[in-house]
C-alpha cells in the first residue's frame, strides 16, 4: 500500500519560513519524480515544485527564488523548504509522487501565512 505522508504545516508571519516533509513508503521512490502542489480556498490545485528522479527541479513563477525543494532517496523523503513566505502561500500543500503512470498523494498539510 502506497503511502505518502506529509508534515511540517503550520501558521507563519509574513517573512518568515517553514519546512515541509513528505514521507514515502510502498513504492520504489528512486524511480519517481515527487512534487509539492498547493490549493487555496476557492482555488485549483496547481504546482509549487517539481524534482524528477534524476533530480531535475522546476518550479512555478511564484515561488522561484523563496521555496527549495529536495529528495533523499536514502530516506524516501521529498522536503519544501519554504522562505520568505507571503500571505499568497496560504493554501493546502500536497506530496506528490508519480512512478510507472501512476499518481499518488499526501493527505494535505495547511500552510497560513499571517500576521
Amino acid at each position: 500500500q502506497v503511502q505518502l505522508v506529509e508534515s511540517g504545516g503550520g501558521l507563519v508571519q509574513p517573512g518568515g519560513s517553514l519546512r515541509l516533509s513528505c514521507a514515502a513508503s510502498g513504492i520504489i521512490f528512486r524511480l519517481s519524480g515527487a512534487g509539492w502542489y498547493r490549493q487555496a480556498p476557492g482555488k485549483q490545485r496547481e504546482l509549487v515544485a517539481l524534482i524528477s528522479s534524476d533530480g531535475t527541479i522546476n518550479y512555478a513563477n511564484s515561488v522561484k527564488g523563496r521555496f527549495t525543494i529536495s529528495r533523499d532517496n536514502a530516506k524516501n523523503t521529498v522536503d519544501l523548504q519554504m522562505n520568505t513566505l507571503k500571505p499568497g502561500d496560504t493554501a493546502a500543500y500536497y506530496c506528490n509522487a508519480k512512478v510507472y503512470g501512476h499518481d499518488y498523494w499526501g493527505q494535505g498539510s495547511r500552510v497560513a501565512v499571517s500576521s
